[in-house]
């Protein structure tokens, strides 16, 4: 093998300045363009050709890239020859994609060009979205049942301060609005620590069909007070699988929760285990949990948001049942920690399927 340094150094053949912009803007790790003084695209590296087209070499900065504010400051940093700065939005795939640009003079022995490099910022703008989101959804959440309590307080300490009748019945409603909160606070509480540690994958071995049947059975009080039939069925020759028993726990009472609430009453909650020695998305041996309901089924425009924090497809039913809208999005991140997946199926007027996936190893 030839040694790098000395086909740098070799003598042999001359290196144009040409040459040496188009190597060096290759070798960039981001996507780069660089425009003579001719107003022409002198060099691109492969990474800005996938932006915008192969063809793109040698043609007017203008006719490739044509977005008006890049185009100014292109033409700025030509005109003047001083550092510019802009962004560079472009939908793609369904998805908004924002670029920091940085447009920059270069003189190389005398030859002078324009640099154009594009920095991908969309992940961290829609992590900043989020946290705004979250923050928003969270201030909303609290405020309403916070808002209440202070308001009765406020009327027992007046109007309703000799009223026997009234302060029992608000006392009742604040029990019902702190608990609510309570549940906010709790659920918060479980994401984080799910979050925390969702790099580290469990090493402790759980029995799923043992964990099924205790959550079945912690929940048949509230089966009952609902008529609902919970119905489980295999799980006869499962192995165990990697996990943290607290967790699995959690994802299983809050999707048999679900059911149960939202299945209707005089309905059956069915529960049933297989497990698979070719699981197509674990690339391998998995075992399977189908919690399924007969209740009113959910529409396709809200599954792929169900496990987003405070999504909730009917507002005002999920607050009605007690329901904070984390549950699935805890669902979601202990899988994700379990390198499992969870899979929704659900048409209107013919309920709702939530499976889980789990792999072996």
């Amino acid at each position: 093998m030839q040694d790098f340094r000395t086909n740098m150094n070799s003598p042999s053949e001359k290196v144009t300045a040409p040459d040496l912009v188009a190597a060096m803007v290759q070798a960039m790790p981001l996507p780069i363009i660089a425009i003579g003084q001719d107003e022409r695209v002198l060099a691109c590296n492969t990474l800005a050709t996938q932006m915008f087209s192969d063809t793109m070499l040698g043609r007017h900065y203008i006719t490739a890239l044509r977005q008006p504010m890049l185009l100014d400051a292109i033409e700025n940093v030509l005109r003047l020859g001083e550092p510019a700065d802009t962004t560079y939005r472009v939908s793609q795939s369904a998805r908004d994609l924002s670029y920091e640009v940085r447009v920059r003079p270069v003189v190389v022995d005398g030859f002078s060009f324009v640099t154009v490099i594009f920095e991908d910022r969309t992940q961290v703008l829609e992590a900043g979205q989020m946290r705004r989101d979250f923050v928003a959804n969270v201030s909303h959440e609290l405020r309403t049942p916070l808002t209440a309590v202070l308001g009765f307080i406020e009327t027992l300490m007046g109007p309703a301060a000799d009223d026997t009748a009234a302060r029992k019945r608000f006392l009742s409603i604040m029990e019902r609005e702190a608990k609510r909160m309570n549940r906010i606070v709790g659920d918060l509480l479980s994401l984080s620590r799910v979050e925390s540690e969702r790099r580290v994958r469990p090493t402790d071995r759980v029995d799923i069909p043992a964990v099924v049947r205790t959550v079945a059975s912690s929940l048949q009080s509230l089966a009952e007070i609902r008529d609902v039939k919970i119905i489980l069925e295999g799980g006869e020759n499962a192995d165990t699988v990697p996990g943290d028993r607290d967790q699995i726990t959690q994802v299983f009472t809050n999707l048999v929760e679900n059911a149960i609430k939202y299945g209707g009453a005089g309905k059956e909650v069915r529960i049933c285990i297989t497990s698979h020695t070719v699981e197509p998305t674990m690339r391998g041996p998995a075992i399977r949990v189908d919690v399924s309901d007969q209740g009113d089924g959910i529409p396709h425009q809200h599954i792929p948001r169900l496990t987003e924090r405070f999504y909730r497809v009917d507002s005002h039913r999920s607050r009605e049942m007690g329901g904070t809208g984390l549950g699935l999005a805890i669902v979601k991140h202990i899988l994700n920690r379990h390198r499992g997946r969870l899979r929704v199926e659900s048409y209107p007027g013919q309920g709702s399927l939530f499976s889980v996936i789990l792999p072996y190893e």
